[in-house]
């Protein structure tokens, strides 16, 4: 029985399973970008979301859980001075994962794990609507105000205006009554 078993065994031992999130993870701090299948993507993304929290901790025994699961050194220290000053602000979501397609080898789906940049703020920050803008009552009774009051005042505003007449100069009309054809 499988009872107790949360986590997906990707076709190998836990040990190598290991080895895999732990290359996956210094290659992303490494390089922004990893590109692997779909079923690593989702395991590697919250393994990647734990380090950038230990970053933004910054303290000592933070900088070692790091040490010890990341495999270069300069990557952790890439990650504690550069990459943690993207997201101090956030309070997670740091990683985006974007379906790639087919591997044309094997078939299998692939992904591409990001990092985001610090330019992404999460969702754009908007005006609340009040509950007359999300109301469909309300909506429904503005659109009928709306043209009722344009209606009113567009008579007055503008009268139907005559056609403009062409003016022909003197020496125009003379030019055209000399004119033979």
């Amino acid at each position: 029985m499988r009872h107790q078993k949360a986590r997906k065994r990707m076709g190998s031992s836990s040990s190598h399973r290991k080895a895999i999130l732990r290359n996956m993870v210094t290659s992303l701090f490494k390089h922004g970008q990893v590109e692997t299948t779909d079923a690593k993507a989702k395991q590697l993304k919250p393994v990647a979301e734990k380090m950038i929290t230990l970053a933004k901790r910054g303290d000592l025994h933070a900088r070692r859980q790091a040490l010890s699961f990341i495999r270069e050194k300069a990557v952790t220290h890439r990650l504690f001075d550069e990459i943690k000053d993207r997201y101090t602000d956030r309070p997670g979501g740091y990683i985006r994962i974007v379906k790639k397609g087919i591997r044309k080898g094997d078939a299998a789906p692939v992904s591409i794990v990001q990092l985001l940049p610090a330019e992404e703020g999460g969702k754009k920050k908007g005006r609340k609507k009040t509950k007359a803008q999300t109301d469909p009552a309300t909506k429904k009774r503005a659109s009928e105000a709306k043209p009722k009051a344009e209606e009113e005042a567009a008579p007055q505003e503008s009268a139907p205006s005559p056609e403009p007449v062409e003016e022909t100069s003197p020496e125009k009309a003379k030019a055209e009554s000399d004119d033979p054809s």
